[in-house]
Order: C-alpha cells, then sequence, then structure tokens
C-alpha cells in the first residue's frame, strides 16, 4: 500500500499537499527528518500516514495539552487507537494508556516533554515497540528559540530506548540557528531537513500606525467581509473588544485561558461554525484549530517576536484565498515594550521573592511538595502579595526554564474518589441510606482500586449509568463525602502549579543567571526585530518575513502596505491624482468594474488597478457585495 492510499483511506484527500509525501517518504525510509511547515501546512499528516504504515506504536511530544486532546480524538473518529499522557493524570490513568501501547492496541501515544521523564513512563519503554518519535513544536528545544522549554533538551534522552527508530521534528517558524539547534539537541543522525516556503502569496500583510485602534478595527471589519481573529496581550483587553464590538452590531466573543473549559470550547465551536464572525483573544487560542476560511487576522498589542507573529497571522488565508493580517502600533507602545524587558527578565534576588510568595502563598513547607499540584491563580497571587504581574508571570517562567516549577494554563484533572471506610460499615451505610446504596454499588463496579487509592471517577458517565442528572450525581457524592464514607475531590480545571524538584528555601533557591543573561539578549534582538518589521516602510513584507527565517532570492508580494504604495507611487503625481479624481467623481453610485474602465480608457490596466488598490487599502473605497464599487 502507498502513503497515499492510507491518506485517502482515513483521512479522504486524494493527495498531498506540497512536501507532505517527501517527508513521509523520509521517515519511511528510516530517516531523522526536521520538516519546517508553515501554520497550516499540514504538519500532523507528515506523522500520521507514516506510523500507519508500520507496525509498533508513534510516540507524538507535543507541549499543548488541548492541541494533544482534540488530535486523539480526531484520530479515535476515524478508526484509529489513540491515547494521550500529560501533566496532572493519575498514576492509574497513565498505567491504562502504557499497557494499551505495550499490548499493540495503541497506534499514537501524545505525551507531554516532562512526562517523558517519569519513571513510569520508562519503565514501560523497554516493552514497546515504537516506529515513529515525532516532535510537534521542535522549536521549543531551543534557548534560541522563541518559546524554550527545557523538558525538551530531555527528549533525546528517550532514545536510547529505541536506538533504530528515526525522529520526526516539526515546526511552523524556526530561525537558520534554531533550525541547526534542534538538530544537535535531538540528536539527529545526518537529517533530512525540509523547508516549505515561509512566502504567502494570498496573505496581505499591512503595519497601521493608530492611536485609536478600536476606531480602526471596526474600520477594518466593515472593509474586510467574512470571519476574523483579534490578538491581544492582556485577558481584560479581550472582553473590552469584544463588547465595543458588539455594540456596532458585530458578532464577537472574547475567549482567553482564564474561562472555564466548556465555555471555551462553546466559544471556539460557536466561532468554527460562523455563529461568532470574531475572535477577540489572547494567544491562547488557535492552536490546532483547522478553520480555513480567516479572511482577517489583526494584532490589536505587537507580538514580541516574528516567529510568534508569523505563526499568528498565518491563521489566515489557510484556504488559499485572499486574506488579511494587520498588525497596529503607535511609537509609544513600542517605548513601553522596550522599557518592559527589564521586568521580563527580573533580578535573582526579585525571583527569589517571588518563589517565597509562591510558597507562601500555597502554604508548602521545606523539603515537600515535588511533584504536587496545586491550584494557582497567578493573578489572584500577585493580588495578595501586591507584586507587579508582569514582574510575578516573568520570574514564573524563568523558574520554568530553569526546571523548578512548572504552571499550567489550565490543567482538567478528573475527579477522584476513594473509600476512606470499610467494607462492614459501608454495607451498614447502604441499609441506613438507601438513596445513596445505588451510587455506592455503581462506584465499586466501575471504578477498579477505589478502596486502596484515589482513583479518576467521571460523572457524566455514573449519570449514564444510572440515568440521573451529572449535577444530581455530584450532589450525592458530596454527600458521601460530607458523612466520612468516601473521599472525594471534584474535578478542576484550573490553572496548576507544580513543583518539579522539592521545595528550598528562598535564599538557597539557585538559578543560572548567566545563561537566563544569555536569554535576556536574545529576547532583546528578536523584540528589536519585530521593530525594524513594524517601522519599515520600504521593503516588501513577505520579504522580510521570510529574511528572518533564512530564506533568500523571495520576490516582492505586491500585496502589502509596501508593495501597493510602491506601486501606486509608480505613476507620476498628476497621473496618479488625475485617475484618483476621475474614480472618485463616477463614485457618486456604485458602479461596475468596467464602467470605471471605459471611463479611463487614455489610462492602462495595471496602473487603473494599482490606483484602485491603493485607495481600497487606504479606506476611500470598496467593493459591495455583488462587486461594485464605490466610496466609503
Amino acid at each position: 500500500m502507498e502513503p497515499v492510499d492510507i491518506l485517502k483511506q482515513y483521512w479522504g484527500y486524494d493527495q498531498f499537499r506540497p512536501l507532505q509525501e517527501d517527508i513521509v517518504k523520509a521517515v519511511l525510509s528510516g530517516n531523522d527528518t526536521l520538516a519546517l511547515l508553515p501554520t497550516g501546512g499540514g504538519k500532523s499528516i507528515c506523522f500520521q500516514v507514516p506510523a500507519m504504515m508500520k507496525p509498533g506504536v508513534c510516540l507524538v511530544v507535543t507541549p499543548l495539552i488541548a492541541l494533544m486532546k482534540d488530535q486523539v480524538a480526531n484520530l479515535k473518529k476515524r478508526g484509529i487507537s489513540a491515547y494521550c499522557i500529560y501533566s496532572g493524570m493519575h498514576y492509574k490513568e497513565v498505567e491504562v494508556a502504557m499497557e494499551a501501547a505495550r499490548r499493540g492496541r495503541c497506534k499514537f501515544l501524545y505525551v507531554s516533554p516532562e512526562r517523558l521523564q517519569s519513571k513510569l513512563f520508562q519503565t514501560y519503554c523497554d516493552g514497546l515497540q515504537v516506529n515513529l518519535i515525532a516532535v510537534d513544536e521542535a522549536h521549543c528545544i531551543s534557548q534560541w528559540g522563541y518559546d524554550f522549554r527545557p523538558a525538551y533538551l530531555q527528549i533525546a534522552d528517550i532514545r536510547s530506548f529505541f536506538p533504530n527508530t528515526p525522529i520526526l521534528a516539526l515546526t511552523a517558524s524556526a530561525t537558520p540557528k534554531v533550525q541547526t539547534d534542534i538538530c544537535d539537541k535531538l540528536l539527529m543522525k545526518d537529517a533530512k531537513v525540509f523547508r516549505k516556503s515561509f512566502a504567502r502569496a494570498n496573505l496581505s500583510y499591512s503595519v497601521l500606525e493608530e492611536t485609536t485602534k478600536v476606531d480602526k478595527i471596526q474600520h477594518i471589519l466593515d472593509r474586510v467581509p467574512g470571519c476574523g481573529i483579534i490578538y491581544c496581550r492582556n485577558r481584560k483587553r479581550t472582553r473590552e473588544i469584544a463588547t465595543l464590538l458588539q455594540l456596532q452590531g458585530i458578532p464577537a466573543s472574547f475567549y482567553h485561558a482564564g474561562l472555564p473549559q466548556q465555555e471555551r470550547a462553546a466559544r471556539q465551536e460557536a466561532w468554527i461554525n460562523n455563529e461568532t464572525r470574531v475572535m477577540v483573544c489572547t494567544n491562547a487560542f488557535g492552536m490546532g484549530i483547522d478553520k480555513p476560511d480567516v479572511q482577517i487576522v489583526v494584532h490589536y498589542d505587537l507580538p514580541d517576536s516574528l516567529e510568534a507573529y508569523y505563526q499568528e497571522a498565518g491563521r489566515a488565508g489557510r484556504d488559499e484565498e485572499k486574506a488579511y493580517a494587520v498588525l497596529l502600533y503607535n511609537e509609544e507602545e513600542l517605548t513601553d515594550m522596550y522599557a518592559r524587558i527589564a521586568m521580563q527578565f527580573p533580578s535573582l534576588e526579585q525571583i527569589r521573592e517571588v518563589y517565597q510568595c509562591i510558597v507562601n502563598f500555597l502554604q508548602v513547607p521545606v523539603g515537600s511538595a515535588e511533584g504536587v499540584y496545586f491550584d494557582f491563580d497567578i493573578n489572584e497571587f500577585a493580588r495578595v502579595f501586591q507584586l507587579n504581574l508582569t514582574i510575578a508571570y516573568s520570574a514564573i517562567r524563568l523558574m520554568e526554564q530553569e526546571g523548578i516549577l512548572q504552571v499550567s494554563e489550565s490543567v482538567l484533572l478528573p475527579s477522584r474518589a476513594e473509600f476512606v471506610t470499610n467494607k462492614e460499615t459501608l454495607y451498614q451505610f447502604e441499609d441506613a441510606y438507601p438513596a445513596l446504596a445505588e451510587l455506592i454499588q455503581t462506584l465499586l463496579r466501575t471504578y477498579e482500586g477505589i478502596f486502596d487509592n484515589p482513583v479518576p471517577i467521571y460523572e457524566r458517565q455514573i449519570s449514564r449509568i444510572l440515568l440521573i442528572e451529572e449535577d444530581e450525581i455530584s450532589s450525592m457524592l458530596h454527600q458521601l463525602h460530607q458523612y466520612g464514607i468516601l473521599k472525594y475531590a471534584p474535578r478542576r480545571d484550573e490553572p496548576q502549579l507544580c513543583f518539579m524538584q522539592e521545595r528550598v528555601s528562598a535564599p538557597n533557591l539557585r538559578l543560572n543567571m548567566a545563561r537566563i543573561e544569555v536569554r535576556r539578549k536574545v529576547y532583546t534582538d528578536r523584540l528589536e526585530a519585530v521593530f525594524a518589521y513594524v517601522r519599515n516602510s520600504a521593503t516588501c513584507r513577505t520579504q522580510l518575513l521570510v529574511k528572518y527565517f533564512g530564506e533568500s532570492g523571495t520576490p516582492p508580494c505586491g500585496v502589502c502596505d509596501t508593495c501597493l504604495k510602491k506601486k501606486a507611487t509608480a505613476l507620476d503625481a498628476a497621473a496618479f491624482k488625475r485617475i484618483t479624481d476621475t474614480v472618485m467623481n463616477l463614485l457618486q453610485e456604485p458602479v461596475e468594474l468596467d464602467v470605471i474602465e471605459q471611463s479611463c480608457r487614455d489610462v492602462s490596466k495595471n496602473n487603473l488597478l494599482e490606483v484602485l488598490r491603493f485607495l481600497e487599502n487606504e479606506g476611500l473605497i470598496k467593493r459591495d457585495i455583488s462587486g461594485k464599487i464605490l466610496k466609503k
């Protein structure tokens, strides 16, 4: 069977996208491979197809829990067995997934990088037949990258268990330096490297200096039809902008990691189904969402790297139709971002102060808490201790990178229950409280080991068994807890903080400040690249972006703001004004393009179209739903 047959059988596609088949064949030949495919380039197909063609399980390493769950769910819908293992799971759940993989009942095992180092996971490795190790978001392995995660540095260790298994590293954005680092850190041998051009012919990039950004967003949304995304830095702003857009009659919603999981899922679904036109969000939104018809992505706030900007902007126009990526900024914002570098990289004393506040906040004694998860709302934490939120967040990020602790925006921890009485007392309780007896029996029949240790339980599953509403099941479980029969911990979907090593006294907290200083320099360089991009007024935006990623020889895109400006000014000023006046005089009412062409017979079609594009880009004219041109 050929790769394209697997693609057709399970995914319904008749052919691969550019480079996908080359990557698949390299993996099938046993080569270590690095694949650079821009956002929406179909990275998952590159490991899923070859894994389906070989015996054994594909080990997929990814840091994104939500994406991990989505991909497992999608594979199961296609009749493909898949499991995932991530931070916060009980060891019993991990055992179930690993046992399925060892017995050949799992084709794809998704694992967070932190889990690779657990003793339980490694105990099972000897019995696993792994046909491929796929590393998603591979740029996270490099300290030169924009999203460095120390757990990625340990991925190469797992190769010792599977010495003959090829590794496929995938990323949407990596500079040449990061590409080299990925190959080195993953111990790749004679790696095959595939790069799809970073140029997006259908995507028009624009940078606008604005003081009243919300007004500009409304103006943009009036001109560009279809659905869109607006990225903001902080959660509060997402709500504010969405509310303002709603008041203008634009169907908008907001999304950030602080919302409950069910609410996030519902809002995401409404947007995907075009019930919501615009999603105003933080960068927590968008990963793994396959919505091809996004026509506009606006950045209300400056991103702090071109890698992040390229990924987020690239969520527009995946259907290859014309789309727009607009970045709004002002000089005051640039000055503020540069000044905030010191807060992004606090001193050792500041980091120790934040650490001391964390252990006080969570009431963690010295010598304890290694591997333990705590609910942790950073906004509440900073408020209680009157800390600067940026410094607190940055100190925590640096402690994560140094392997001291780990914070997850949202980790779904299922409900857990354990009977804390003996069986004789339990029988007596059932006689005394018959309304709860059936629930007790269901727990005993459904959840093995519930008398020995806390086990994950699922209220929805119990609800289906007993034909009782889920809320009532939760209420009954709380009753058993209050009676001292059951220890019940309801499910949590809150931000979690986990200590990766035992808690030490703050003065004994050790960090490699020289290494942190290197990261500060890298961060500053990335920020300066963003500043150069937004201040540029002469070079094609696409050329600037692809050059940053090491690609040369790319022709001007012809559709970004700087290219359009050049085209419009290629005419001399007098000719440009004459054509503009003719067009604007014609537009007393909406007219077809051919009417304008008839009135401008002495003008070349190229020059006329250049002027029209310029006027449209400046917001002076627009096209209505029928395609006619009219004044704004």
